[in-house]
C-alpha cells in the first residue's frame, strides 16, 4: 500500500437516507473487526444528526456480535431527544442484517461552569524518547505473518508509543496522537471520534499483562463486552495524549479496565471504562 490510510475517510460516512449511514472497514489483522472503529463510526453517524454547536460528552456502548473487517458497517441513528441543553442519540451498527453494536451518545451545548481536576498526569518518559510501536513489526529481523504485513499500514494513522512497565503490572502508559495533521471543518468533533477510535487500543492489555499473558497467545480469547467514554474538555489530537489505564479486577471470565487521557499540558481530557472477555481457550464455553 503506497499511501497511508486516512482515518477521516474511515470515519466519514456515505448517507444512505435520513439517519442511515454506511462506513468502510479496515482489517487490522485481528480475529474480528476492531471495536474502536465501530465506536468511532457510531459517534460519527450520531454527529451527522446533531446541529452545531452541540458536542458529544459521553458514549455508552455494547458489543453484541463480532464484526467482520471485510464488510462495511451500516449505522442507523435514532433521535431519542433534542433538548435546549442536551441531545441524545442511539446508534445501532449492523452487518449481514444483524445488530453487532449498540450505543447511546449524549451531546451538550457548550457552557461555562465549575472547573476542577484532581488527577495529575503521571510522570513518565516523554514520547520523544520512545519508539513507535508499529515500527518493530516492520523490522527485517521480525518474523510476521503475511496477514499482519498487509494490516500494518492500517495501524499507522494513530501513532502509538508505549512506556515500558513491569510485565505483571496491571497499569500501562501509552502516548498517542494523529500521525498526520488533519484539518477538517468540524475539528473538535473529528478529534473526538478519532480519540474514540484510539481509546480501544491496548485497553484490555493491562488485564492481560497482570496474568503474565501475551495478546499473541493463541490460547487467549479477548473480546470487548462494553465500553464507555466521557469527554471532559476540548483538545487537539494532533498533539500527544497520554493514555493511562489500569485493571482493578478480573473475575468470572471478565476483566474490568479504566483509563484517563491527558493532554500534553496535563489536562484530563477524557475518561474511559471497559469490561471485556478474558479466557483461555480450554475454558471457552460454547
Amino acid at each position: 500500500m503506497s499511501k497511508l490510510p486516512k482515518i477521516n475517510e474511515l470515519l466519514s460516512p456515505d448517507k444512505i437516507e435520513e439517519d442511515f449511514f454506511l462506513f468502510p472497514s479496515w482489517d487490522l489483522g485481528f480475529r474480528a473487526l476492531y471495536g474502536g472503529q465501530v465506536m468511532a463510526q457510531a459517534l460519527s453517524a450520531a454527529q451527522q444528526t446533531v446541529e452545531a454547536p452541540f458536542v458529544v460528552h459521553s458514549l455508552h456502548c455494547y458489543f453484541l456480535l463480532p464484526g467482520d473487517a471485510k464488510l462495511p458497517v451500516f449505522c442507523q441513528v435514532e433521535r431519542v431527544r433534542d433538548g435546549r441543553s442536551f441531545a441524545t442519540r442511539r446508534v445501532k451498527a449492523i452487518q449481514k442484517g444483524n445488530i453487532i453494536f449498540d450505543c447511546m451518545c449524549s451531546f451538550q451545548l457548550p457552557e461555562n461552569g465549575f472547573n476542577h481536576q484532581t488527577p495529575k498526569m503521571p510522570k513518565v518518559p516523554g514520547p520523544e524518547s520512545l519508539n513507535n510501536d508499529i515500527e518493530k513489526y516492520e523490522s527485517p529481523s521480525m518474523q510476521v505473518s503475511e496477514k499482519l504485513k498487509t494490516a500494518i499500514p492500517f495501524h499507522k494513522p494513530i501513532e502509538i508509543r508505549s512506556v515500558k512497565s513491569d510485565e505483571d503490572s496491571a497499569q500501562q502508559f501509552v502516548w498517542m496522537r494523529l500521525r498526520e495533521h488533519s484539518e477538517v471543518e468540524d475539528k473538535l468533533p473529528f478529534h473526538q471520534r478519532a480519540l474514540c477510535y484510539a481509546s480501544d487500543y491496548y485497553f484490555l492489555m493491562s488485564a492481560v499483562r497482570k496474568h503474565g499473558l501475551s495478546p499473541s497467545d493463541s490460547n487467549l480469547r479477548l473480546a470487548t463486552i462494553d465500553h464507555a467514554i466521557w469527554f471532559h474538555r476540548g483538545f487537539d489530537f494532533n498533539d500527544w495524549v497520554l493514555y493511562v489505564s489500569e485493571s482493578p479486577t478480573s473475575a468470572s471470565g471478565r476483566a474490568y479496565v479504566r483509563g484517563q487521557l491527558f493532554s500534553s499540558n496535563g489536562d484530563l481530557i477524557a475518561s474511559t471504562t471497559q469490561e471485556g472477555l478474558l479466557r483461555l481457550k480450554q475454558e471457552t464455553k460454547k
